[in-house]
């Protein structure tokens, strides 16, 4: 609802200026998916060393 407001507040005033941001931000969100899925996929890679480099100790029973 917040950003709506801010949307009806930027479009009052500077008319133009939203239109482009309303026009453009399907592709900037376009743009931005593949470094989305990177970081999914660095994450999803972390969590694995991150679990392979622990595993020994979680076997061992040391507190975490």
């Amino acid at each position: 609802m917040l950003k709506f407001l801010l949307w009806l507040i930027l479009f009052a005033l500077c008319w133009p200026l939203a239109l482009l941001a309303l026009v453009l931000w399907p592709i900037v969100w376009l743009l931005s998916l593949p470094f989305r899925l990177l970081g999914v996929a660095f994450e999803g890679v972390f969590s694995l060393l991150r679990a392979v480099l622990t595993l020994p100790a979680r076997l061992l029973g040391a507190p975490r």
